[in-house]
């Protein structure tokens, strides 16, 4: 080796640098190129789940948020167990406004969507001032109450415990898991 011109020395150089480059640096930067390409997928999955988890953490505020305002809403709006328990409240509030409860009456429940009404039949003996005591006791209640049919009429013998005579039906709601089952279409008669 030491006899070939300089061309000769050039030569083994550059077959040397060929092999180097095919066997060595060429698989190394294939390598290289695939370890980008994978590296982007990964940084670009993992922005992907970014965005999934802010979406995530955004429902998760949402759903406390929502299961606070059932929470709310739960107390308003009892269910069927705690109805009866209601219904000794409201007799409670008519005693503490020194009302006469002379008609109580709990009648059907009427389905909606997603609550029941139960409507009670109310009449009560007793004064004015007595009556919008008891009004203002039960708009304080925690359960949702709405008045109809209010009729009020003053009695014939009048002490003053007792002036006046009102019925009013009391509406309160229960709240309903499930929405009532549909009425099946009405079979045709043939002739």
């Amino acid at each position: 080796m030491k006899d070939w011109p300089w061309y000769g020395h050039l030569a083994v150089a550059v077959i040397i640098f060929l092999l180097a480059f095919l066997f060595y640096f060429k698989p190394k930067n294939r390598e290289i190129q695939e370890t980008r390409a994978e590296r982007t997928k990964v940084e670009q999955e993992v922005m992907r789940l970014k965005a999934k988890k802010k979406q995530l953490d955004n429902i998760e505020k949402e759903l406390a948020q929502l299961t606070n305002v059932l929470k709310e809403l739960e107390q308003i709006i009892p269910e069927k167990k705690e109805i009866f328990n209601i219904l000794r409240r409201i007799q409670q509030l008519a005693y503490d406004s020194r009302l006469n409860i002379t008609k109580f009456i709990p009648q059907r429940e009427i389905p909606q969507e997603f609550f029941v009404e139960q409507p009670i039949s109310i009449e009560i003996t007793g004064n004015y001032h007595n009556l919008g005591l008891f009004f203002d006791r039960l708009s304080r209640f925690a359960r949702l109450f709405t008045i109809d049919s209010f009729r009020i009429k003053s009695l014939r013998q009048q002490t003053n415990a007792l002036t006046i005579s009102a019925n009013f039906i009391a509406k309160t709601f229960i709240f309903r898991e499930q929405p009532p089952p549909e009425q099946p279409p009405a079979k045709r008669r043939k002739k």
